[in-house]
């Protein structure tokens, strides 16, 4: 934080690596650590299902299967139709989005120092604290509702399913129309903005006890227990943010499955 002050420490820390200054430019520093948490899961998973054994397991292939029946449980609870697709993508969801929210463990000024190392300037390594990168995520989510409606009652059932309900009448299909429309969009906005909202918030805790440890010398001897008491609480904060957007992705996956089979 030397030279700076503290509102440029902070805007510092909550600026983008972006391909430009345009309104439509890429975050790259999103991009690559959403990649990056995919492949370490993807590794994790290769790793442990090819030295799977089915005498005694290690711990790692213990919790793997412990999250995966876990997970599998959950969807066979509140997914009553076939689970060769919901069960995978809930597994994937929880431990993408974990791993991504895992990030946020690490202390707030090592990766940009480190890639200030490469002449990057500029790095907020936390994916899900991008409200680009939720609403990506929310979006997909939207477009298999669209799909497992479709799936289950046709078309023509997506079409009725958004203009005869509640009011069974042609004469109220504008204002069923309006009212199944905010209910959908809510869905996938709700998920991208609640997520984004804890994570955000996250961040910028972990920024503000580094603020405080810089700048006032009086209290840098709490830095280091103020930044281990919130990380041990944030555990609990980020294992919470990857069930709650895997269990409503199930739900809302359900609920249009359901919905549209009846």
């Amino acid at each position: 934080m030397s030279g700076q002050t503290t509102s440029e420490y902070i805007g510092h820390h909550l600026q983008f690596l972006k391909t430009g200054d345009s309104f439509w430019n890429i975050h790259v520093d999103t991009l690559f650590f959403s990649v990056l948490a995919a492949v370490i899961f993807l590794a994790v998973f290769r790793s442990v299902a090819k030295k799977a054994t089915s005498g005694v397991p290690g711990k790692l292939q213990c919790a793997i299967e412990i999250v995966v029946e876990w997970i599998n449980g959950i969807v066979k609870e509140n997914f009553h139709g076939p689970r060769n697709v919901v069960a995978p993508l809930a597994l994937t969801i929880f431990c993408w989005v974990f791993i991504m929210n895992a990030i946020d463990l690490i202390p707030v000024d090592f990766l940009p120092q480190l890639a200030g190392l490469f002449g990057i300037h500029y790095l907020r390594a936390v994916p899900t604290a991008d409200i680009s990168a939720t609403l990506g995520m929310s979006l997909c989510v939207f477009a298999l509702i669209l799909f497992y409606t479709v799936k289950s009652k046709g078309f023509g059932g997506l079409v009725k399913e958004y203009t005869l309900h509640p009011f069974n009448h042609w004469a109220f299909i504008p204002v069923n129309f309006i009212l199944e429309t905010v209910t959908l969009l809510a869905k996938p906005i709700s998920l991208a903005f609640r997520l984004f909202g804890n994570m955000y918030a996250g961040e910028l805790i972990f920024i503000l006890i580094a603020v405080m440890y810089s700048a006032n010398a009086a209290i840098a001897a709490l830095g280091i227990p103020l930044h281990l008491a919130w990380a041990i609480f944030h555990i609990l904060v980020i294992t919470l943010q990857a069930f709650i957007f895997m269990m409503l992705t199930v739900v809302y996956l359900s609920i249009a499955y359901n919905k549209a089979e009846h």
